[in-house]
């Protein structure tokens, strides 16, 4: 059956590459060559998203039938359709720039951090220790400084902020795939998973506040302002406070506004407010010179299953599981798009096949300092250790977030923090420590190992 699935969706994806984009393009029969469409939208869209959602179900359900994380899957499909041009097909790459394929993808990162921020329970996070804070401390602090060390070795001419944003894409943990692995082994209630979920929760908001400070120090440097110590530590500070004042401010506001929006009868009140208030969220995240994804993760961390009773007495679904449509349809088209922009001939050179092989280990090895923070004498160090280990979404996140700003060079030219090749690399990093945890995790926590670590 796995067989018969692989050549359907090896035959599907290439049929759909090659056809879509095509039709996208104007050259099926009968298009007249610079004929004006009748609407506003580009035909490109059409086809080129119809073609991006299948060849992202088709190679997530191949990975799937693996035991892989489906977005492995989807961003696999979108590096083989993205790199079609090696074997002389050229009809996707005006997907790679469309400013609405982008926006959408844009959009499907912001619902993907506002579902994360969800599944983050403020309570769980405050109850689960000291221990979960040291391990999410030390899982941020090695891997930046180590990836911002090996940034330094293999690209000495580029300026410091870039050492810096690569070492902070390593900094968080992918609390889903992690999640989903210690689910399929059964081990969710174990010691080990309490603290591994509650340190990549941790990890996550440290890491969007290490984004954050990054990210203005290389706007700030765009600007021609020479940023201070102080200037650094009030971009953190402020990063805190929206992070404070958005969940403690949504804490006493959304219950009021949900209890009055629960009168009425209109079908889909909860789901478009849950999402007008994400994005909300989102737009004044940016107005503070913040990542939009902060403000996403912020206003899912606010939001609660207590605020919609009204809701569900009237029989509606959970808030999760009506914002996994939109998520279903938007999310796919960011992870086949940053697959699409991974050029396989830059690893054709050995020093980035080296940098990227340097960053991965690296990846690995930051993440396994986090086994010497933990407290709890009778946890599986081993196992937390290797459970922080996939950065998946995240690490895609930050990275795509790097490909849009930009810095000046030596040579006075701008160009993005993370070029075509850096960005390969740290791809290269996300794939190797999504593939290997879910075996290490398992052999890690095998019953005889577990019961000599308990």
């Amino acid at each position: 059956m796995t067989k018969r699935i692989l050549i359907f969706c090896l035959l599907a994806i290439g049929g759909l590459s090659f056809l879509c984009p095509r039709i996208a393009s104007g050259s099926e029969p009968g298009a007249a060559a610079g004929a004006e469409p009748g609407h506003g939208l580009d035909p490109v869209v059409l086809a080129g998203v119809a073609a991006m959602l299948i060849i992202a179900k088709l190679s997530g359900e191949l990975f799937e039938r693996f035991r892989q994380p489906a977005v492995l899957g989807e961003l696999i499909g979108g590096i083989f359709i993205g790199n079609l041009t090696l074997l002389g097909v050229t009809m996707a790459e005006p997907l790679k720039t469309n400013d609405v394929i982008s926006a959408l993808a844009e959009i499907g990162v912001i619902i993907l951090l506002f579902e994360v921020g969800l599944q983050s329970d403020l309570g769980e996070m405050l109850e689960v220790g000291w221990s979960s804070l040291s391990v999410a401390v030390a899982g941020v602090v090695a891997p930046f400084f180590l990836g911002w060390g090996v940034s330094a070795y293999f690209l000495p001419g580029e300026p410091i902020l870039v050492h810096i944003f690569i070492g902070a894409t390593l900094c968080a943990t992918s609390v889903g795939i992690t999640a989903r692995v210690l689910k399929d082994l059964g081990a969710l209630q174990s010691r080990e998973a309490r603290i591994i979920l509650g340190a990549a929760v941790i990890d996550d908001v440290l890491g969007l506040l290490v984004l954050a400070v990054v990210a203005g120090a290389i706007k700030a440097e765009m600007a021609g302002v020479a940023l201070s110590s102080w200037q650094v530590i009030i971009i953190a500070l402020k990063a805190l406070a929206f992070l404070a004042g958005a969940v403690l401010g949504g804490r006493y506001l959304v219950p009021r506004l949900f209890r009055h929006a629960g009168a009425l009868e209109t079908r889909g009140v909860l789901l478009a407010l849950a999402i007008a208030f994400c994005f909300l969220l989102a737009w004044l995240a940016a107005l503070v010179g913040l990542a939009p994804i902060v403000g996403a993760f912020a206003a899912g961390v606010v939001l609660d299953e207590a605020h919609f009773e009204s809701f569900r007495d009237r029989g509606e679904h959970r808030l999760e599981e009506l914002l996994q449509p939109v998520s279903t349809f938007l999310t796919p088209i960011f992870f086949v798009l940053m697959g699409m922009k991974v050029d396989l001939r830059n690893f054709a050179r050995w020093e980035l096949l080296g940098f990227a092989t340097a960053l991965t280990l690296v990846a690995i090895l930051g993440k396994q300092v986090c086994s010497l923070a933990v407290q709890e004498r009778q946890a599986n160090r081993l196992a937390v250790g290797i459970g922080m280990v996939p950065r998946g979404e995240v690490g895609l996140i930050f990275a795509g977030i790097g490909a849009t700003l930009m810095l000046p060079n030596p040579a006075g030219a701008v160009e993005p923090v993370i070029d075509d090749a850096t960005f390969g690399a740290v791809v290269f990093m996300v794939v190797v420590t999504t593939l290997v945890t879910p075996p290490a995790l398992k052999w890690a926590l095998h019953p005889v190992r577990r019961s000599r670590g308990a």
